[in-house]
């Protein structure tokens, strides 16, 4: 049975949770005779502009500090976001980071400039053949991935799972997952500047009286969304089986690397850290919690929300945890050491 180690902390002194992600970190480096890269990015989520829930930095310096203290080079990595924000390309994403207080180490956006550059991951799931992963992550074998638990519109919740899933895909595979199909124009707003056909590697773009996408020639690389100027060209949301495809992703992007997972219980929303707006908790804040497997600290997560809430929140999640067992990402059941 996997083991999750929790410590309970319900105060908003994130300084104080930062030592209790440390604490957890070297528990789990000591029951498992972890042995650190030199370089070890940590998986961050660093906010939408307009947040204000998010994990802040501070929760992270305790950790930094200790791996520079036992001579690891950390980073922070993320990819770019698939709809238009301020995370949409590596210029704005880094903006966003460092306006957000995120100052303390390097900054890799591992999908490039405008969420493009990635790596195939082999995985021959059931509707996931080869994941799209940013390639920033492929010079990495060893990763801690830092989530913030919390709500999400279609996912249930988001966490370690989606941390992975969507935090190390490509700009594509962030499509392929929400839709897997190509991006599409809207032709009241194209003004035919012909950027999107100019940065297009795969010629699967016309200009006519409007751009065109050939949906046998595109990728689903949806670089296009980042440059239209107009915002002209959109994804098509609520595609099928996106839990499913959210799991599998996660198993492409863990696939033989080595990880630490711990989270954040706390500021818990509705909605995810994407949203740019501030929001207000729906519940009270639990603690943190680490582990080896993401879909154990995941579960355990969401029991702790749902019995301190007394209410199913973000329960369809489970259908992400269910199908992560079922491909073999990690186990459902676990055990719960409080610290």
């Amino acid at each position: 049975m996997n083991k999750v180690y929790f410590i309970r902390n319900p105060e908003s002194n994130y300084n104080q949770l930062g030592k209790d992600a440390l604490k957890l970190l070297k528990k789990i480096v000591s029951e498992t005779e972890h042995k650190f890269e030199k370089e070890v990015p940590i998986k961050v989520h660093f906010g939408e502009k307009g947040n204000k829930t998010f994990i802040p930095p501070e929760c992270y310096n305790e950790i930094i500090n200790y791996l520079k203290e036992i001579g690891v080079s950390p980073y922070y990595i993320e990819t770019n976001v698939l709809y238009r924000g301020s995370r949409t390309n590596k210029e704005s994403h880094i903006e966003t980071a460092k306006a957000h207080g995120f100052t303390q180490i390097p900054i890799i956006i591992a999908d490039g400039d405008i969420g493009t550059e990635y790596d195939e991951i082999v995985i021959n799931k059931e509707y996931i053949k080869k994941c799209k992963i940013g390639k920033g992550y492929g010079r990495f074998k060893q990763f801690i991935v830092m989530s913030h638990f919390k709500g999400h519109g279609e996912a249930g919740f988001g966490g370690a799972i989606k941390q992975l899933g969507m935090g190390f895909a490509a700009r594509g595979g962030k499509l392929e997952q929400h839709s897997g199909i190509s991006p599409v124009i809207d032709q009241d707003k194209c003004i035919s500047c012909g950027l999107c056909a100019k940065k297009c590697d795969f010629d699967a773009i016309e200009i006519l009286d409007t751009a065109v996408i050939d949906e046998n020639k595109c990728s689903g690389c949806a670089g296009c969304i980042a440059v239209c100027p107009e915002g002209a060209i959109r994804n098509v949301w609520g595609g099928s089986h996106f839990r499913e495809k959210l799991a599998e992703y996660a198993y492409g992007a863990s696939k033989d690397k080595d990880i630490i997972y711990i989270s954040f219980v706390h500021n818990i929303t509705a909605h995810c850290d994407c949203t740019g707006k501030p929001m207000k908790p729906i519940t009270q804040n639990i603690g943190v919690l680490a582990a080896k497997d993401p879909v154990a600290i995941d579960t355990a997560c969401l029991d702790l929300v749902q019995k301190n809430s007394g209410r199913k929140l973000f329960n369809k999640g489970r259908e992400v945890l269910r199908h992560g067992e079922k491909i073999g990402l990690g186990k459902m059941e676990y055990e719960l050491i409080e610290i």
